[in-house]
């Protein structure tokens, strides 16, 4: 036991550059030599939280298989997710991120959730609470941080921002409160035409659930019976506003009426993949359209200009934290059963934290685009076109 303290002991000495320039991945080869694999629960069996139903005669199962290998996954991602948001935080008050910035944190079991129950295949388009899904769905954390610095190495060069990041199947955060969901049952119906046996996740907030347009576009997805997994983020405020003083129904899995629906802990990342692997089956069985209600919760406020503690206290937000927070259950439910260490955790989150320190020091170091290319792809696949108005003085080009 001695021996294990000093390797690890040293392991985290060098990994905070006390002795030598030894990687975290190197420590993390020594403390797995330390400890072996088998010494670990490689598989376990968790009970979750019963979904409530609507229109179904069953809902997902009510228990969860997690492998060692899952597990340590969904907290890496579910923990860069929220260390890349605290680190947008900072620069935002910084003034090095200027304009619209909506953070995720506290959210990250949806994101996580909905990702490992379907196929990178699949298409997801969300809200502009986007951030998580977009790390989720394949872009590198400093792609997004460059994004939002508005540098030229951003995923959208720059010129998109917090609300524009778009990768192969997923469709970025729309400004527009709830104009996504047309949109997804729009990229549905073309997974419907083509046959490709793909699904498409539409996700918009709590806020966004009294929209005309979201009805609209049940009625056709139910009517067409279109392969839509309409998800709900219900993080309990709409801006400022409590859902209890929007809606005059909360029950938003029930809002769909003739379509199915399934409430679901979104603060529990099992959950949330049980579920969803079950409204995925639905829709590629051909049964049409299911709408999943996430009961989450966000740490930050609306967006980085809303404190967020003048409609809600300081004391409920400390209390989900406590209680309920989606990488403190997940950590708790390895460690509890053996399947990880509590060394392993320390080191992933020292390694996590040293891949954001690099992306915000690209971020910030990294060129803005040039003015010459602030026309640039305009159109998609579209010959070089002037763009008047832009400067008296000179005619800017578009290249696609």
């Amino acid at each position: 036991m001695q021996n294990m303290l000093t390797i690890i002991s040293n392991a985290l000495c060098r990994v905070t550059g006390r002795n030598g320039a030894q990687t975290v991945s190197e420590v993390s080869r020594s403390l797995v030599v330390s400890r072996s694999f088998a010494d670990f629960t490689p598989q376990a069996t968790f009970d979750i939280k019963k979904c409530d139903v609507h229109r179904l005669e069953e809902g997902p199962p009510v228990q969860a298989e997690l492998t060692r290998e899952q597990g340590l996954q969904y907290y890496r991602t579910m923990q860069t997710v929220r260390r890349m948001e605290l680190k947008a935080d900072q620069l935002y008050k910084q003034k090095i991120i200027r304009g619209f910035c909506h953070l995720y944190d506290g959210q990250e079991a949806c994101a996580m959730g909905i990702e490992a129950a379907i196929n990178p295949s699949d298409h997801l388009i969300t809200a502009y609470r986007a951030h998580g899904y977009t790390y989720t769905r394949g872009v590198a954390v400093k792609e997004i941080l460059a994004e939002l610095t508005g540098r030229k190495g951003g995923v959208a060069k720059g010129k998109g921002g917090s609300m524009h990041m778009y990768a192969p199947h997923f469709y970025g955060g729309n400004g527009i409160v709830g104009a996504q969901v047309p949109l997804g049952a729009g990229i549905a119906l073309a997974c419907q035409y083509q046959g490709n046996n793909q699904v498409c996740v539409a996700l918009y907030g709590d806020g966004a659930a009294n929209q005309g347009q979201i009805f609209e576009s049940f009625n056709m997805a139910a009517l067409w019976k279109l392969p839509c997994i309409f998800i709900c983020e219900n993080n309990k405020y709409g801006m400022g506003t409590s859902v209890e003083r929007a809606s005059a129904s909360t029950d938003y899995y029930r809002r769909g009426d003739f379509i199915p629906g399934i409430r679901v802990d979104g603060m529990d990342v099992l959950c949330v993949r049980e579920a969803t692997k079950f409204a995925a089956d639905h829709c590629r069985a051909g049964k049409g359209p299911i709408l999943m209600e996430l009961q989450t919760y966000r740490y930050h406020g609306h967006s980085m200009s809303d404190p967020g503690v003048s409609y809600r206290t300081r004391d409920e937000i400390q209390e989900v934290r406590s209680k309920s927070d989606p990488i403190s259950m997940l950590k708790e439910r390895m460690l509890s059963n053996n399947m990880a260490s509590a060394e392993e955790f320390k080191i992933m989150d020292v390694e996590i934290r040293k891949q954001i320190e690099e992306a915000a020091q690209f971020a910030t170091s990294d060129p803005e685009p040039p003015l010459d290319q602030l026309c640039n792809h305009i159109f998609y696949n579209e010959p070089p076109m002037e763009v008047r108005g832009t400067n008296p003085w000179s005619v800017l080009k578009s290249v696609s």
